[in-house]
Formats: structure tokens, C-alpha cells, sequence
């Protein structure tokens, strides 16, 4: 008995010696977005370090990064505040803890060579990865040109293939987004943009999204990283640092910084003031982010999206980025 007691006590004192497992980290899908890539310079600076947060980007091609939320393979996502209604929709509901940018000019309607506007349009093919962010773009462009979604015929086409697939002749146009809706244009000699985000501003809203359990079981940890993101922003918006935060997000996407830089206005990037005044109000000409969401929904069902109405104030979570200096 002596000889088993000591066996236990010294079990017991080995099992207080071994460390308690670590916590997997917080993890974030991020894709070649500017207003997404620009989380990059947290990454290259060591920014999540320095706040005493355990957060890890993951890089997807755009459609799997929101395949991989629903799943729950991450944490939380870079993501169109529309296609956020579309998984939610489906069971994968979020929370908008950072309004990350509007596209103005960056979401693109490229049309191929002999396509001068979008009326060109009627009758024809296009290539669009359906019920995501660009059909909706283009839904809207047909609308301000007195069309509808019967007048064209829609392609299913993964974004990241759209350049290829309107090289090959198949299709008449494609919608993209920067840096894809860059390589349609060069890939396709004599193309142009016939319809961008610029003319529907305030339309596609870039947010990042949270699962309701992870943001239950980390708010401090959510909060730091939010505060990162702004902080990413504000090195961006820098004239004395922005050359190397473009240069870190074009490295990151493959591109040519002085190219990539050109390409950087078409994203409204919001700052932490406007983040502030576009969960409850307007700023800098942008419809707010509910705005954005009840006029979403509406596209979003009337193409087939989901058939049941999502409601904005489900997904808006506006307590981190107000409560922030």
C-alpha cells in the first residue's frame, strides 16, 4: 500500500507538472480582396502578437473561404455583407463585428471586345458565379439599364476562372472583382468595364464576420483583433507608410505594386470614424451598412438566393467598433 500511495502522489505531482493544451487560435479567412488582404500587414508586422491575441489568417480563393465558415473550419471571415446573408441563410449565421469597406469601381462588369454597354448585354452569355456577390452587382446594372436577369443568359463561373472563361469566346461578359477583374481585362485584348461598383455604391459592403459562439466565447480577443484590422487601415491610409502596405498586400496577391496601387481606390476603405457613423448613418456618400443589407435581401431573394428574408439587425453588431477610441 505504502508503494502504491507513493506511485499515485508521484501521478499526480507528473500530471500538475505537464502544461494544460493550448488553445487553438483564432482563426480568420481572408482572399484577394484588397479590403480583405490588407489584414496582411497585421500578419507581416506582428501586430496580433504585440496585442496578446492567438489569431491566424488562412488564405482561400473567395467561395471557399465562405464554404469553409459554414463548415466551421474558421473562426470568422472576410466576407460581402450579402453573401454573409446567403450562408446564413443556409445555417451559418455571423455577426458583423467590422464594417471592412464598400466597392467604388473595384466589382466589375467586363464585357469583351465589341461590348461598349450594358445593353449590349441583351441576348447574351455571361459568366458570373451565381448567387454571390457579382450577380448581384449585375442584377443591378441590368436594372439601372431598363433589363432584367431574362434578358441575358447567366453562366455559372467561379470568379477565379472568369478571365480564362471570357478569353475562350464562351461567354459575352464576366463579373469580377479587383485583382481578377484586372487580369479579364488584360487577358482579353480590347475588353472594357461596362458596368462597376462605382455606380452602385454603397451596394457590395465588406465585413468581417464572426460565428455567434466564437464572438460569446472571446469578445475581448474579437475586440483587439477589430481594433487590428482599423489599425491596418489607418498604415494603409498613411502617405508615409502606404507604399509599404501596398507593397505587402501586393506581394501577397502576385501583382505589381505600382498596378496593384492604381487599383486601391476602387475600395472605399472604411476608417474607424466611418465604420462608427455607417452602422447607424451615412458617410462618405455610402448607403449604411442596414441600408446595404434590406436592399441586399431583396435582390438576394428575388434571384433565387434563399427563400427566406434574412434580417439585418440578426447579422449587425455594432457594440465593438462603437465602443473603440
Amino acid at each position: 500500500m505504502k508503494h502504491l500511495r507513493l506511485a499515485f502522489c508521484l501521478t499526480l505531482s507528473l500530471a500538475a507538472l505537464r502544461p494544460l493544451a493550448k488553445a487553438d487560435p483564432l482563426k480568420i479567412g481572408y482572399s484577394d480582396w484588397p479590403g480583405y488582404t490588407v489584414f496582411e500587414v497585421a500578419n507581416q508586422k506582428g501586430w496580433f502578437k504585440d496585442a496578446g491575441v492567438d489569431a491566424q489568417l488562412i488564405w482561400f480563393d473567395y467561395g471557399p473561404s465562405i464554404d469553409a465558415f459554414s463548415a466551421g473550419k474558421v473562426d470568422a471571415d472576410c466576407i460581402v455583407a450579402s453573401d454573409a446573408l446567403g450562408a446564413g441563410a443556409a445555417g451559418a449565421k455571423s455577426k458583423f463585428i467590422a464594417l471592412i469597406d464598400f466597392s467604388e469601381g473595384s466589382d466589375m462588369i467586363v464585357g469583351k471586345p465589341g461590348i461598349n454597354s450594358v445593353k449590349d448585354l441583351k441576348g447574351q452569355k455571361i459568366g458570373i458565379e451565381l448567387t454571390l456577390v457579382e450577380h448581384m452587382l449585375l442584377i443591378e446594372a441590368l436594372e439601372q439599364n431598363g433589363m432584367t436577369a431574362n434578358d441575358v443568359t447567366l453562366v455559372g463561373t467561379a470568379t477565379n476562372n472568369t478571365p480564362q472563361t471570357l478569353a475562350s469566346g464562351q461567354v459575352a461578359a464576366i463579373g469580377a472583382w479587383y485583382p481578377i477583374s484586372y487580369q479579364a481585362l488584360t487577358q482579353t485584348p480590347g475588353s472594357k468595364r461596362v458596368f462597376t461598383s462605382a455606380e452602385a455604391k454603397g451596394l457590395i459592403y465588406d465585413v468581417l464576420a464572426v460565428s455567434p459562439a466564437s464572438l460569446a466565447a472571446h469578445p475581448a480577443d474579437w475586440a483587439k483583433i477589430a481594433a487590428i484590422y482599423y489599425k491596418c487601415v489607418a498604415y494603409l491610409m498613411d502617405p508615409a507608410t502606404r507604399d509599404d502596405a501596398i507593397k505587402i498586400m501586393a506581394a501577397k496577391v502576385g501583382a505589381d505594386p505600382k498596378v496593384y496601387a492604381q487599383y486601391v481606390p476602387g475600395t472605399h476603405f472604411e476608417t474607424l470614424a466611418e465604420a462608427k457613423a455607417n452602422y447607424g448613418g451615412s458617410a462618405a456618400g455610402a448607403t449604411d451598412i442596414h441600408d446595404s443589407l434590406v436592399k441586399s435581401d431583396k435582390v438576394l431573394l428575388e434571384i433565387g438566393a434563399y427563400k427566406n428574408s434574412q434580417k439585418a439587425d440578426d447579422y449587425i453588431y455594432p457594440d465593438i467598433v462603437q465602443a473603440m477610441k
